[in-house]
């Protein structure tokens, strides 16, 4: 039932139609897995075949990458699909040969809202129905909603918490009971940086990813002694869509790689020390470790991948 060094091979990943999310799936497709890719855009169910177009060329370079959200307005042309997925990509994790969906896994995009309870119940009902329990969930979906504390609006907040905080509750509430009636499973949330680290244009962002925070180590600690793990894996500036979008909606030009590399003391936004902006592959690669059999000691842990950007964090 196990493959390589990681253990489970039903694998859940949210949040997986492109950036972080089609990232970490690539490198789950790259072992013998059940992989069920989730995201609220429809875009998700072409998830499955742009991995298997990266593989094919994964020789070209990863600079560029995109990331879903659990609330994209609206579905991205399949064209764009392959492109964004493409460049999440790591070259070295998820070749052509490894992301063969029709020989080495099965990969499948499933459209759902993580905020509904009643769909996250029938999703993990017909995953195990069909393919056995998950033992496997790396839970990437989420929302950013920009805003200061003073000029944030009561309806962006709410929606900003119910998608990071609930969204976050549903999945992995459901997931670890689950693991916990088998004696074993692996959850890797991913939140930000911005959960510990103030940022004045993050207020509804940074407490709903704090939110998450707080309730999944409470949810390890509750089920560690009943063999299943929970860790976090905190990124910050991460070449995504997400944060794009922050800045026009471009590709990131040197002036706003300069602003994100050097922080902004007037918004308390601390710098990266390591000088470089993260790809989505970075943050997979971390999360993969954690699910995988060389973090079999760790759990309730916070495991940031931002440069040094929270410094003492």
């Amino acid at each position: 039932m196990f493959n390589g060094d990681s253990r489970g091979r039903v694998v859940v990943v949210t949040g997986a139609a492109g950036g972080i999310g089609a990232a970490i799936a690539a490198r789950f497709a790259a072992e013998d897995r059940v992989v069920s890719l989730w995201d609220l855009d429809p875009a998700v169910h072409d998830t499955p075949a742009a991995l298997a177009t990266a593989g094919n060329q994964s020789s070209r370079p990863n600079t560029h990458s995109h990331s879903a959200t659990a609330t994209s307005a609206a579905p991205t042309r399949v064209g764009d699909r392959d492109e964004e997925v493409r460049t999440s990509v790591d070259p070295g994790h998820g070749s052509a040969a490894a992301i063969d969906t029709a020989r080495t896994a099965s990969v499948h995009g499933v459209t759902i809202d993580i905020t509904d309870a009643d769909a996250v119940r029938a999703a993990f009902d017909r995953l195990t129905s069909e393919h056995g329990r998950v033992e496997v969930l790396a839970h990437a979906a989420g929302l950013m909603v920009g805003g200061t504390a003073l000029e944030l609006d009561a309806d962006d907040w709410a929606r900003c918490l119910t998608v990071n905080a609930t969204g976050t509750m549903l999945v992995t509430q459901r997931a670890a009971a689950d693991m916990a009636a088998v004696g074993r499973g692996s959850i890797v949330v991913v939140t930000s940086n911005a959960a510990a680290t103030p940022r004045v244009g993050m207020a509804a962002y940074g407490a709903a990813k704090a939110a998450a925070t707080a309730f999944t180590r409470s949810l390890a600690l509750q089920v560690a002694p009943l063999g299943v793990r929970v860790n976090l894996v905190s990124p910050g500036s991460t070449d995504t869509a997400m944060l794009r979008d922050m800045f026009g909606g471009t590709p990131l030009d040197d002036d706003a790689e300069t602003a994100l590399l050097d922080g902004d003391p007037a918004a308390y936004r601390l710098g990266i020390p390591l000088r470089r902006i993260a790809t989505p592959a970075d943050i997979a690669g971390a999360v993969h470790f954690l699910a995988s059999e060389d973090a079999r000691h760790i759990t309730m842990h916070d495991l940031r991948v931002d440069g040094g950007a929270t410094l003492d964090m």
